[in-house]
């Protein structure tokens, strides 16, 4: 008898377990290449921006069985350094080199951690950790993304995070034989659409 209500107990602890799992579910998002990332900053003589629309990101959403977003479980983003452009070769070279692009290609970020709130499980807010890596130093940096439901099938996603190139090991671009120096803060700014 004993043995029976033990059996039944696991076997209610079972269903609840797989009701809970069924009723959340963890879904892949992403895009490839459809990607916008900026970096803007300052210098002595003007504002300056560089520009990239292409790279990947890859997402794991969880939704519940309404399908309202309630978190994030994993994030790989990744953009290549030479990609972003300014328009001036000039600057873009020095940057390139600011960026080490020889030695570290490749910007990228992966999620450490996240806590996700709504008020109209439409606009999402993600409050999360993530290891960014620029010039091939990776620092865990706090990162605040808006995320909006488009329908059933995408998440457009955008944020901004203001850095400083001296935390990365990086040191901030000059030109004209050193006459114009840009500031050590840049912002990074990005938008992508994740589809399932």
């Amino acid at each position: 008898m004993r043995t029976f209500k033990t059996i039944s107990r696991i076997t209610l602890l079972g269903m609840f377990l797989g009701f809970c799992i069924s009723a959340n579910a963890q879904t892949k998002f992403s895009t490839k290449n459809n990607i916008s990332l900026s970096v803007s900053g300052t210098s002595t003589m003007h504002d300056w921006v560089m520009k990239s629309g292409v790279g990947d990101c890859t997402a794991t959403f969880v939704e519940d069985a309404k399908g309202n977003l309630i978190d994030l479980t994993t994030l790989n983003f990744t953009v290549s350094s030479k990609s972003l452009k300014s328009g001036k070769d000039g600057m873009d070279k020095n940057a390139y080199k600011a960026l080490k692009t020889d030695k570290a290609p490749n910007i990228t970020a992966t999620l450490k951690s996240a806590e996700v709130s709504t008020k109209d499980n439409k606009n999402y807010t993600i409050k999360a950790i993530i290891k960014l890596t620029i010039a091939g130093k990776t620092l865990d940096t706090e990162l605040v993304t808006q995320a909006k439901r488009i329908n059933d099938n995408s998440y457009a996603i955008k944020g901004e995070k203001q850095i400083s190139m001296k935390d990365f090991g990086m040191e901030p671009p000059s030109f004209m034989l050193g006459a114009v120096k840009t500031g050590n803060d840049v912002v990074l700014n990005f938008d992508a659409v994740l589809n399932r």
